[in-house]
């Protein structure tokens, strides 16, 4: 028999969905994160903002933290990810240089 856990669903996409296919900033409803982001076609970042919080750290186009693990490099505007690829972390806003993504929102 499955657990019903609405801790699990807010963090894993079940607060609904956004797709962003142009240079504008997508940025969660208030609340929310951005919890996973699929790949629809080859996807360049200008900004992908990872959600701060005290025990864990994210990929990002930032500067990279001790959290992230030794030699964790930043993202880059050129790095492209691939059509059909999934990040899944916590991120508070993205900003494309060109390509499209689906993302998820969570808590």
């Amino acid at each position: 028999m499955g657990i019903n856990s609405t801790e699990v669903a807010y963090g894993f996409g079940q607060l609904g969905s956004g797709y962003l296919a142009d240079t504008g900033a997508l940025v969660p409803p208030t609340g929310s994160v951005i919890v996973a982001i699929d790949i629809q076609t080859d996807t360049k970042f200008t900004l992908l903002t990872a959600d701060v919080v005290t025990d864990a750290a994210y990929i990002g186009t930032a500067t990279q933290i001790a959290l992230n693990g030794t030699n964790s490099n930043a993202i880059t505007n050129t790095k492209i990810f691939p059509k059909g690829k999934t990040l899944f972390g916590r991120w508070t806003a993205c900003t494309l240089v060109s390509g499209e993504v689906v993302v998820y929102y969570g808590k």
